[in-house]
């Protein structure tokens, strides 16, 4: 197996759980915020999504700048699972294709010139990718419980639901 075809793997689960987090969004509560320095639930929603596309960046190119950055304006619920579903396939796709020598390589996050960061592609890619997705998710788990909106389960059932979950789903993955 890849490194691409495994982060694929733990892509594809993770990205079931956040589609469905993502689901729960109340778009007419958009500018909620938990305390004054949280950001905004639909701005917290969107960068869930966008982070999607930090995949392809890191492994199509060399860097990520985000001098010229602008967040998507995303007004619905649809919007926004349109855009995590169409940046969710590329990412899928690069994974797919992407040859193990690639994550030796370094990647770079810069604010035009200033160098934020540069690790190697691998890091980034658990770091960066994975793990901030995990990380954000959870906080817009938050801002649902606070907002008493059904949380979805995640790892194992939530108070909520009890829904099938990724571990059952990761199971059948290492299975097969």
């Amino acid at each position: 197996m890849t490194l691409g075809e495994a982060f694929l793997g733990e892509l594809i689960l993770e990205s079931e759980v956040t589609r469905r987090y993502l689901e729960s969004v109340p778009f007419e509560k958009k500018d909620y915020k938990p305390a004054e320095k949280s950001e905004t639930l639909g701005r917290l929603a969107i960068h869930l999504a966008e982070i999607m596309a930090w995949w392809s960046a890191c492994i199509k190119k060399d860097k990520l700048d985000f001098i010229d950055f602008e967040p998507k304006d995303i007004n619905s619920t649809a919007e926004l699972l349109a855009y995590f579903d169409q940046l969710l396939e590329q990412a899928k796709n690069d994974l797919s294709e992407v040859k193990d020598e690639e994550f030796d390589k370094d990647w770079s996050m810069t604010y035009g010139e200033e160098v934020l960061f540069t690790l190697p592609k691998k890091q980034v890619a658990r770091t960066f990718c994975m793990n901030h997705l995990v990380h954000h998710r959870a906080q817009l788990g938050v801002y649902l419980r606070m907002l008493d909106i059904p949380v979805p389960a995640v790892y194992g059932p939530s108070a909520d639901d009890e829904h099938v979950t990724t571990i059952q789903n990761f199971r059948k993955f290492i299975i097969e």
